[in-house]
């Protein structure tokens, strides 16, 4: 495992919303869990502190330490997804519960996380050398919430 870690602060529910993530995000797993001992602030003792997993392999530390820090729209995951079947299901799965979807593929979910989900065909797209299709392609997107491939594949080409 590489030194660099996401750290998310959460105001309370944090070991609730990791317990979601890994249920989510396939290999993916918490790896350890650390309960709060007597005196820390907004934590009531023995409710989980700190809990680390791996999300898709990637690590993540998440503290619950009560409403000092919120979560925003400054952070987010990224998921990069092969299939319009995928980017359907995580866009779905990620806002259950009282999560919002967005536009351009973020969404917020029930914890406050953020989250870009993304086809993979979206950078491919945007890579092209068709300045005029890239820009029509670009246009489409930003009136999407979901992303849907085959418009943005009809948009770059302009039909």
């Amino acid at each position: 495992m590489g030194m660099v870690r996401t750290h998310l602060w959460f105001a309370k529910d944090g070991h609730e919303a990791a317990q979601f993530y890994v249920s989510v995000v396939p290999r993916s797993r918490i790896t350890r869990v650390v309960h709060a001992t007597a005196g820390i602030p907004d934590v009531p003792e023995g409710t989980p502190f700190v809990v680390e997993l791996e999300l898709d392999g990637h690590p993540v530390t998440i503290l619950t330490a009560g409403p000092s820090f919120t979560l925003d729209e400054a952070f987010s995951f990224v998921l990069t997804l092969d299939t319009q079947q995928e980017v359907d299901h995580y866009w779905e799965a990620l806002a259950a519960d009282g999560g919002q979807h967005g536009q351009c593929g973020w969404l917020t979910d029930r914890y406050g996380v953020s989250w870009q989900v993304v086809p993979a065909a979206l950078d491919e797209i945007t890579s092209r050398p068709d300045a005029a299709g890239v820009a029509r392609a670009m246009q489409a997107m930003m009136q999407m919430g979901r992303l849907e491939i085959a418009p943005l594949e009809a948009a770059y080409a302009g039909t």
